[in-house]
């Protein structure tokens, strides 16, 4: 990139910020379009009201109809007192109401909440809603309006019976296992008759206001998302910041999450949950308390002759990889469920990396009960250790770069010239080949190095067994370790400054800073310069770091820290341990070896002597149709 080409892309850059910031409204008629917008809102929230209201009327007047008419099916089950139930083991605390007969609050030991509590509510009363709706020929069964008595109440299982007259009945039957899984099935007894005979499939719609559960809200609705599983295998989520109503899903699912950035809601049926299923994913403001509004209309499979049960099964618990597996495995459907999907990996690549590495040594460095960040830094290391041989191979192709310098001046000083750009790299390359240095030797293996650093982006932020834990400074490596923290909001930094964060710009610019220096070392001619100019992205680079990671965890950014310091440490013992002149003696054996015996060019060196040979063929071509011109 010369000094013409950025001068151009800054001329650019102007012209589209000044173009944006002429294009922009009036005050008077920003004014005039937030007024149109709040009477848009307010008739639209009034229609919306409106319907709202009808809606609950009709529900009012046919539950009044039920209520009044005592041979009406469910007559008994319209009214009632709410009752709590609770379903309890080491590892959750279940209450279901009566009035709906579904959980209504879960609770998941443990774990510290926000408020210092010893566990983590995930919702309670009216934030989580479970509806069963039935079309029958005469009327329609929402089970969420009907009272359920509870029979057979141990600690892990309850029966919740619908009462609907003549011996007939709608039972859902709760069993709570010895972990997070609570199986679920429903049933009818009696109730054929009331349903048209082709009728086998029912609406289930299932909804949360989904808690804050996090110190840092930006950084944990980046991993709140609902997320569903296809029942011909793999997962897909909505788009975790952009609101999504009533998102149709085409394909078949067999279940659907409501998820955080470590903890979740999962219900999981049999068979299916149907295709063309709604999903709507609403993010709340910061400081509500939630991150997400979750809805899910879905159908199921429904027998009205009480043959065959509707199951289910819930998941409410962390999203620890090692436990979703082994949840795979205690669900009572026979299929692979996959919930382990619900922790984030990252793409196919970097996937395989954290599922066959990063996965297997993090377990076994927990299981030793070391200090998190000392887990950090020794997984760190062990990683430098592995790609120790390429990173030496990179550092060896830039040092004999370095010490062939003086030699490519000498080779390369006729041709400063725009035009001789093509001779003067052919130039090079001819010289790089008979000292049997290969320019490119030094690119892969640090390319190589990008998938680790993208796998740790995705590994660290989903690992629950930091979050809690202190190292240092840092009170808890799973959210942000802020210095200074204020009460505004500022766009592009938020209200903190976490110190880890810095730690790693910094870093980052000291050790670009030595990148540069070593490779300005082994330039030549206009490429030195150019180098000059492109010194600005040294320092730009780390700003574009510090909005991106200011709100990440601090483990994150503690391992990228402690990477480039290893990487800054690894750079300068090589350097310091490599000796020019004994590195330049051997490049000068391997010339006269390969002057004894010269081999054929290969790869970039041959690639650019045909563009050469190319470019001198039409140059030569267009010099004679020039003079053939002239002479006519």
């Amino acid at each position: 990139m010369d000094k013409n080409t950025i001068t151009g892309f800054v001329l650019i850059a102007i012209l589209l910020i000044g173009f944006s910031w002429y294009s922009q409204p009036s005050e008077e008629e920003l004014a005039q379009q937030r007024l149109q917008d709040s009477i848009a809102n307010v008739a639209k929230k009034k229609a919306e009201e409106q319907q709202q209201t009808a809606q609950q009327a009709a529900k009012a007047n046919e539950a009044a109809q039920l209520a009044n008419d005592s041979t009406a099916p469910f007559h008994n089950a319209i009214k009632g007192v709410e009752q709590k139930v609770v379903l309890k083991n080491d590892k959750v605390e279940l209450t279901f109401n009566t009035k709906g007969g579904t959980v209504e609050k879960a609770v998941v030991k443990g774990f510290k909440s926000l408020k210092g509590e010893d566990h983590i509510t995930l919702f309670d009363g009216n934030e989580q809603s479970l509806k069963f709706m039935l079309a029958g020929k005469d009327m329609n069964i929402v089970t969420s309006d009907l009272f359920f008595t509870p029979s057979e109440v141990t600690d892990s299982t309850v029966v919740m019976t619908a009462d609907a007259g003549n011996g007939k009945s709608l039972s859902i039957s709760y069993k709570l296992g010895k972990d997070y899984l609570l199986g679920c099935q429903l049933r009818a007894n009696g109730l054929s008759g009331m349903f048209a005979p082709n009728y086998n499939r029912m609406d289930v719609e299932w909804t949360e206001m989904c808690r804050q559960q996090e110190k840092g809200f930006t950084f944990e609705n980046r991993y709140a998302s609902l997320t569903y599983h296809k029942k011909e295998g793999g997962t897909d989520y909505l788009n975790e910041t952009s609101e999504k109503i009533d998102e149709k899903i085409e394909e078949s699912i067999d279940w659907v999450a409501f998820k955080t950035q470590f903890f979740t809601s999962v219900l999981i049926a049999k068979n299916d949950l149907g295709s063309n299923t709604l999903m709507t994913s609403i993010p709340q403001e910061k400081g509500s308390g939630y991150l997400k509004q979750y809805v899910a209309k879905m159908k199921t499979d429904f027998d009205p002759t009480g043959q065959q049960a509707s199951e289910f099964e819930f998941y409410f618990g962390p999203n620890d990889y090692r436990l979703l597996q082994r949840m795979n495995e205690e669900c009572s459907f026979d299929k692979d469920i996959e919930l382990q999907r619900l922790v984030y990996l990252g793409w196919p690549i970097v996937r395989e990396i954290n599922r066959w590495f990063t996965l297997y040594v993090f377990d076994w460095l927990t299981h030793m009960n070391i200090n998190m960040g000392i887990v950090l830094i020794i997984i760190t290391l062990l990683l430098k250790l592995i790609t120790f041989p390429l990173v030496k191979k990179s550092y060896m192709s830039s040092a004999k770069m370095r010490v062939l310098k003086p030699k490519l001046d000498e080779a390369t000083k006729q041709y400063n010239k725009p035009e001789d750009q093509m001779q003067k790299q052919q130039a090079m390359m001819t010289l790089y080949a008979k000292y049997g240095v290969s320019p490119l030797s030094g690119c892969l293996p640090m390319l190589i190095q990008m998938p680790i650093w993208i796998a740790m982006f995705n590994f660290v932020p989903n690992a629950i067994q930091l979050r809690g834990e202190s190292f240092l400074w840092i009170s808890d490596l799973s959210t942000y370790d802020p210095i200074v923290e204020w009460g505004t909001n500022i766009w592009g930094i938020g209200d903190h400054l976490s110190l880890t964060c810095i730690l790693f710009c910094v870093s980052n610019v000291l050790y670009s800073m030595m990148t540069i220096r070593q490779q300005k070392d082994q330039m030549v001619g206009q490429q030195a310069e150019q180098m000059k100019m492109m010194q600005w992205m040294t320092y730009l680079m780390p700003v574009m770091f510090f909005f991106m990671f200011n709100d990440y965890s601090a483990g994150l950014n503690f391992y990228y820290f402690i990477s480039l310091f290893f990487s800054a440490a690894i750079m300068w013992t090589l350097r310091k341990t490599t000796n020019d002149e004994k590195l330049l003696a051997l490049l000068e054996s391997r010339y006269k070896e390969n002057k004894d015996n010269p081999k054929k060019m290969s790869g970039l060196a041959a690639r650019l002597e045909a563009m050469q040979k190319q470019a001198e063929e039409l140059k030569r071509e267009r010099e004679e149709r020039l003079n053939k011109l002239k002479n006519q």
